[in-house]
């Protein structure tokens, strides 16, 4: 599969933001300080009209990311049409990437408006397997997975979600989008430690990486809930463990920086509220870069990350 990447080409540069059609004029009116946006491809499956013309102004203008949604990688079966209809929309535009999400999202002909956690187990590995070789083999190009914010663990799982993951790529031959608030989101919620996912993930086949915030809540034994929800500023935790994943990533893979996407899906901001999200993290990307590797040392929330 690394051969498609040569084939289409991959995202060459550090920091982007989601598009969002609030933010159109925009980006029309003036040439952003980021090097690509990405889209949700189920908001694209349409046969023409204005959300085709942005699409396409955009891939002329900047480079593109296109993120899946619907495509339930851990459920039962893949949806040949849904999957004929994303495969048909990547030949169109050829983006530089195609992510989509561990997860499942569909059963017995009903969707979900969620992205649901799979048990790791073998029998899961086995259809995760498939599916991802099913897609790759529809989209010609290797699938990036990315790793899913979790409310709830299985009993029933063998491995641990970064075992998982490695299995998956080992037998696919596909790459992972790392995204590091998912990472600290879930650490809250399962008491899982989020510095030691990092280390046991495959980190040197990361293509790419997503930021977001989260909302906070309880639950009913008054401990900490965390929301997956896209709609706030990131959280100086998550700016932390962000710099603690580059400082990993660059020793497993000699000084790569990896593409960063900042997302807003709900109570979206102005366009320069995000392109300040993505120029602190190419900051942060150019201080890790920066140390030389002997020097790499954890980070924790006691540092401030602030906007230039």
């Amino acid at each position: 599969m690394d051969h498609l990447f040569s084939q289409y080409g991959s995202l060459t540069t550090d920091v982007g933001c989601g598009f969002k059609p609030q933010h159109w004029h925009d980006l029309q009116n003036q040439q952003q300080p980021i090097g690509f946006f990405e889209v949700h491809a189920e908001n694209y499956l349409v046969a023409g009209g204005p959300f085709l013309q942005q699409l396409q102004w955009i891939r002329e203008n900047y480079q593109l990311s296109i993120h899946g949604v619907g495509l339930s990688i851990g459920g039962p079966q893949i949806d040949k049409t849904h999957l004929k209809a994303i495969a048909h929309l990547i030949n169109r535009f050829e983006p530089h990437h195609f992510s989509e999400h561990l997860a499942w999202s569909s059963h017995g002909g009903n969707y979900y408006n969620d992205l649901l956690p799979l048990p790791y187990h073998q029998a899961s590995l086995k259809k995760v397997v498939s599916h991802i070789q099913q897609v790759q083999e529809a989209i010609q190009r290797p699938l990036i997975l990315e790793n899913l914010s979790s409310y709830l663990s299985y009993s029933s799982s063998t491995f641990s979600e970064a075992q998982f993951l490695t299995e998956v790529v080992k037998q696919t031959g596909c790459y992972l989008l790392l995204d590091v608030n998912n990472v600290y989101v879930s650490g809250i919620n399962l008491q899982m430690n989020p510095h030691q996912y990092l280390q046991d993930l495959p980190l040197e086949h990361v293509k790419q990486i997503h930021l977001a915030g989260f909302f906070e809540d309880q639950d009913d034994n008054g401990d900490r809930l965390l929301i997956d929800h896209h709609g706030a500023p990131i959280d100086n935790e998550v700016w932390a463990l962000y710099e603690y994943s580059l400082t990993l990533i660059k020793q497993k893979t000699n000084c790569r920086i990896l593409p960063t996407l900042i997302e807003r899906d709900n109570f979206i901001p102005s366009l320069d509220t995000l392109i300040n999200e993505a120029l602190l993290a190419q900051k942060i990307q150019q201080k890790v870069l920066q140390n030389e590797l002997g020097n790499s040392r954890v980070i924790t929330n006691k540092t401030q990350y602030e906007f230039a």
